[in-house]
């Protein structure tokens, strides 16, 4: 098989799983759709969530994420994330997407849908306290969660690197999408936001639940054997990013040895995942009446 069209078909199946098999009129709609965009090419944020680092960074905040038992136990009962992960998969890449490069009114719909969606989600967690998807803090969790994997994973393995000044405005860029979404206390600066993770420590706890989900994604995620080599390197990968404190409390490898083949793995799944989309999807340029505001 010619490389290019061994190229076209690994990066049509990765979009597959990512973004659905009706990946291309979503594509077209995010990108191709007129009108004022919130973001623009010279922000941080446009070059963090587009990149392949995100994909490492996807799985570092699942992970990390799982830690808190209010957060989980929704997952657990509401997402059916074992029965169909790339569903759920697709619902979360698709809401990054449209709220970073979609028209700013489309955010706008897609902000109010989640909104909507968790206003209904509310339970008991392991310990028995009472969660709702809507909690301020519990927003803010899943969002800092987020943020810091996402540009930890761009700063180490991303096609470029932010400065200092920028790691802060892609904080600020990305807190705008989560007091959209009800989140309240949202750091503005990277400082805050390691700060404000450290902080959410006492509240954490490695659940049934939490290590379900590394075992799922490590060792039970359908999918066909030609794809398992390349997708366990994203899982390793995105582990390697964890704070040490959060790999001790999922029970994951912390000896310098694992890590070092952890953080190889990471940098060329990042590679190989930017090979393929290469291949597939069509080039990120900045869509028509784009700006950045």
């Amino acid at each position: 098989m010619p490389m290019a069209e061994l190229r076209r078909r690994a990066g049509e199946f990765l979009l597959s799983r990512v973004a659905g098999d009706d990946h291309g009129p979503r594509i077209e709609r995010i990108w191709g759709t007129p009108g004022e965009r919130t973001y623009g090419p010279s922000d941080p944020i446009w070059h963090v969530n587009q990149d392949p680092s995100m994909y490492t960074g996807g799985v570092c905040a699942l992970f990390l994420q799982s830690l808190h038992p209010g957060p989980m136990a929704a997952v657990a009962t509401y997402a059916d994330y074992q029965a169909d992960p790339w569903a759920r998969l697709q619902q979360i890449s698709f809401h990054i997407a449209i709220t970073t490069f979609a028209t700013a009114e489309d955010a706008e719909k897609q902000f109010a849908l989640v909104r909507a969606v968790h206003s209904h989600i509310n339970g008991v967690d392991d310990f028995g306290n009472s969660y709702r998807a809507d909690d301020p803090e519990l927003l803010r969790w899943v969002h800092d969660a987020e943020t810091w994997s996402f540009l930890t994973s761009y700063q180490r393995w991303g096609r470029g690197h932010l400065t200092d000044a920028e790691c802060d405005t892609y904080v600020r860029q990305s807190a705008e999408g989560g007091r959209r979404l009800g989140a309240t206390d949202l750091p503005e600066t990277f400082a805050e936001l390691e700060a404000q993770l450290e902080a959410f420590r006492p509240a954490l706890a490695c659940t049934p639940a939490a290590l379900d989900v590394v075992d799922f994604l490590t060792h039970r995620a359908p999918l066909p054997a030609y794809a398992k080599p390349g997708y366990q390197m994203v899982i390793e990968g995105g582990k390697s990013l964890l704070p040490a404190w959060a790999r001790q409390m999922l029970d994951l490898p912390t000896d310098s040895r694992t890590r070092r083949r952890q953080r190889a793995l990471g940098h060329a799944a990042t590679r190989l995942v930017g090979w393929a989309l290469g291949g597939a999807q069509p080039s990120a340029v900045s869509p028509p009446g784009s700006s950045s505001r």
